[in-house]
């Protein structure tokens, strides 16, 4: 008879090693299928898996849904959760989380970490895998050759106006999609901007103040507004689901809403001086740049 060695303890009972911790999920019989935290999704640009938190500002952040031992993160990257929000910091344990942006393989905007280059290789082997198999579609890119000589304007990021709130929106206005879930317990693809629902309307207003900031003279940007729209019609556009699912109370919701509340100074990055209706004639010289701002 062989007796089983006991694993080392720490004081108060719990084990020295113990395996990453696994997120939050949601039975398969309980009627809601939406998580607060954790809410699982996949990244627009590489199809790996990421969860969503919010921080302490309420500002939405993906994180790598498995748990890294902290020796092997820079401490400028470790992240942790406590009661559901993000902080950007260790929480003095052997795990830390990670932001997705980076490990993203789509994503060379940022300094590359040597001590991540190996999770990162193996996160870009699965997107082209998930692209091989055809599980993941990835966003369209402009050639760079054969460009048309107009272009337009299109904000991927835009400022929306609704309930005389101003939010930016994850993705273009003609992109943002419903979150109620279907028959088949998906996510509804149907987006909320159909030909038969009113649009809203592109026009150019003063950047607001926040902060106690003093407002610059003469400085506007380009907003979606969505005011004139009917009240209940901007309650749909705020529940972001589509004219089906509104009309539907009790369907679910599988996903959070995509809103962030617009801040100035953090993202002053999205502010757009011109309307994104206009069309502007490229330059022979810059017929390989995108047109990403209006």
């Amino acid at each position: 008879m062989h007796s089983t060695p006991p694993s080392p303890q720490r004081w108060d009972g719990s084990r020295v090693y113990v395996r990453a911790r696994r997120s939050l999920r949601v039975s398969n019989d309980s009627a809601s299928r939406l998580l607060r935290c954790g809410q699982s999704d996949r990244c627009r640009d590489c199809g790996n898996r990421i969860e969503w938190y919010h921080r302490t500002n309420a500002r939405p952040i993906r994180l790598h849904p498995h748990e890294l031992p902290a020796e092997r993160v820079p401490a400028t990257c470790q992240w942790h959760v406590s009661c559901g929000v993000a902080h950007p910091s260790g929480d003095g344990s052997g795990w830390c989380r990670l932001p997705h942006v980076r490990l993203c393989p789509a994503r060379h905007d940022l300094p590359a970490v040597p001590e991540l280059a190996g999770l990162r290789r193996a996160l870009a082997v699965n997107t082209r895998r998930l692209i091989d198999s055809g599980a993941f579609v990835p966003p369209p890119t402009r050639p760079n050759t054969a460009a048309p000589p107009m272009a337009t304007c299109r904000p991927t990021r835009p400022v929306v106006q609704l309930l005389y709130i101003r939010y930016l929106a994850n993705r273009p206005v003609d992109e943002i999609q419903c979150v109620a879930q279907t028959r088949r317990r998906r996510r509804c693809t149907s987006p909320l901007l159909t030909a038969e629902t009113q649009a809203g309307v592109w026009t150019l207003v003063p950047v607001p103040t926040r902060h106690g900031q003093l407002s610059l003279a003469g400085t506007v940007m380009a907003v979606y507004a969505l005011t004139g729209l009917p009240y209940a019609e901007q309650l749909r556009w705020r529940a972001q689901r589509c004219p089906e699912h509104a009309a539907i109370p009790t369907a679910a919701d599988v996903a959070v809403t995509e809103w962030e509340s617009f801040d100035p100074l953090i993202h002053h990055e999205h502010i757009h001086t011109r309307l994104p209706t206009l069309t502007r004639r490229q330059a022979p010289g810059s017929r390989n740049r995108k047109a990403t701002r209006p």
